[in-house]
């Protein structure tokens, strides 16, 4: 492998060759999808039942699925199995460092934009910090059909659980989704006056609460 090739793959620009690139740090724009889940899995289960009924999720911790950064062409074949995918999940915490949030958001669009260039139909994730987020957070992120989002380990404390309702009022105002995913708990002070207005929540319980150390899939 040649020098030109080695720095290629370690920047991975190979897997957003083909995008466009929007807002302040050239986020991949990602194309919308109105697909709503039946099933969502966790990437790092093993299924063995109808995989075309189950999408797959990362709202894993972050290690269980770097290999898909570290070699994303490897598992295409094995997400393409699936229904569909929504985006990963590399973290943005509030006290990680403003650069690394950077990167871990641009890591997620630039991966689903790789799923979505070959015929993977991917619902874009979407993840917000502060206000000082906003500005480059939703970058990227279609207007007006499905995204997802996740409230699992997102609001456990009062500072992170205010940040998530309104960066959730956010994201609703700038993107203007028809459908958002949730998945984990959907507590009343953060999406009660969501639920009975036009966008349609759907809700999907945190793993884990419904298999306890194991992973089984309902075909």
């Amino acid at each position: 492998m040649s020098n030109n090739q080695l720095k290629t793959n370690a920047l991975k620009c190979d897997i957003v060759e083909n995008a466009l690139f929007i807002g302040k740090y050239d986020f991949p724009k990602l194309k919308r999808t109105d697909s709503i889940p039946e099933n969502i899995i966790p990437f790092n289960c093993k299924c063995n039942s109808a995989k075309e009924k189950h999408w797959v999720h990362f709202y894993i911790d972050d290690y269980k699925f770097e290999k898909i950064w570290n070699n994303p062409k490897r598992y295409l074949d094995v997400l393409k199995k699936y229904a569909g995918v929504i985006g990963s999940d590399f973290s943005t915490y509030l006290d990680m460092p403003l650069a690394q949030q950077i990167w871990n958001l641009y890591r997620n669009r630039a991966i689903s934009h790789f799923w979505q260039d070959n015929d993977i139909d991917v619902i874009p994730n979407v993840q917000w910090g502060d206000e000082n987020s906003y500005e480059y957070c939703f970058d990227g992120i279609p207007s007006g059909g499905t995204v997802a989002i996740s409230t699992n380990g997102a609001i456990n404390g009062n500072l992170e659980r205010y940040y998530f309702k309104k960066g959730l009022s956010k994201m609703i105002e700038v993107i203007k989704p028809k459908t958002v995913i949730n998945y984990g708990s959907m507590p009343d002070d953060i999406f009660a006056e969501y639920k009975t207005g036009k966008i349609n929540f759907i809700h999907f319980n945190n793993y884990n609460d419904i298999v306890r150390g194991r992973c089984c899939c309902n075909g």
